[in-house]
């Protein structure tokens, strides 16, 4: 069996697409590639700012249901478009347990 065609860029996502694949540098400084977790649930979720109260709340709100998706065996993944230097304070400070990506030119959040 196959698996699915990614969803065609400009629109969102439906229930059983696949996520286009892309590469964006880490907190950790690693570079971190969606299709390295193929077979895996991986819940990616974007926000606008390190920071700022919205996107601390949620980001803080997935840090305290983290245990939530590990124990279902996913991986969470924050997206913005901050530098990976604004990533690591910005985790440190909340003291998020999930990696963070830094899409700094902003292209994947436009696809």
């Amino acid at each position: 069996m196959s698996e699915p065609a990614p969803a065609p860029s400009g629109r969102a996502l439906n229930e059983g697409d696949t996520a286009s694949d892309f590469e964006l540098p880490s907190d950790d400084g690693n570079p971190v590639k969606l299709s390295d977790q193929r077979g895996h649930w991986v819940v990616v979720y974007f926000y606008p700012q390190d920071d700022t109260p919205g996107c601390t709340a949620e980001a803080c709100s997935f840090r305290d249901s983290y245990e939530d998706f590990t124990d279902v065996g996913a991986t969470v993944i924050g997206i913005s478009g901050d530098s990976v230097e604004k990533h690591v304070a910005f985790k440190e400070k909340h003291h998020l347990p999930f990696t963070l990506l830094s899409d700094a030119d902003g292209s994947l959040r436009k696809q």
